[in-house]
């Protein structure tokens, strides 16, 4: 089984990587971690050379390399049975997670889900509904526990 994990470093990314991590799987199956980096575009600067945004940008790259270490390494030492690969990708999640489980050819993909309100859904977008409604295989969409939900 080929099972595309979804992370950003919140707390129900974090579930998510814990439920991988629980499961018995069948055997030989992979696991292949991906993050995806969203560059802020400055539309604004012209050719002005090295702007904010490029400080910006390579501070979220930063630290999106350093939640897909983390998660790739609890996988390694919690589910030793799995082969665990990692992607960081560039670009919108929605679009990202889904070109990669295409492309690699995921059986399931398992997201967080970030447990937005309708408001802030409605504002934000929500990248697991669009996965789970854009892609062409399976989709687990991970909550956190109740008692460890924020309020």
């Amino acid at each position: 089984m080929r099972i595309l994990l979804a992370v950003d470093g919140s707390p129900c990314s974090e579930a998510a990587v814990d439920e991988v991590a629980r499961r018995h799987w069948p055997e030989k199956s992979e696991v292949r971690v991906v993050t995806i980096n969203s560059p802020f575009r400055d539309e604004l600067s012209g050719e002005r050379g090295p702007s904010l945004f490029d400080e910006i940008n390579q501070r979220l790259r930063t630290e999106a390399s350093r939640h897909l270490h983390q998660a790739v390494s609890k996988l390694q030492r919690e589910a030793p049975q799995l082969k665990v690969t990692s992607a960081l990708r560039d670009g919108s999640p929605k679009d990202a997670i889904l070109d990669e489980a295409e492309q690699w050819g995921a059986d399931l993909i398992m997201v967080g889900s970030n447990g937005y309100g309708a408001l802030k859904r409605f504002f934000l977008g929500s990248v697991s509904l669009a996965v789970a409604t854009g892609a062409s295989c399976s989709v687990e969409i991970v909550r956190m526990p109740r008692q460890n939900a924020n309020p």
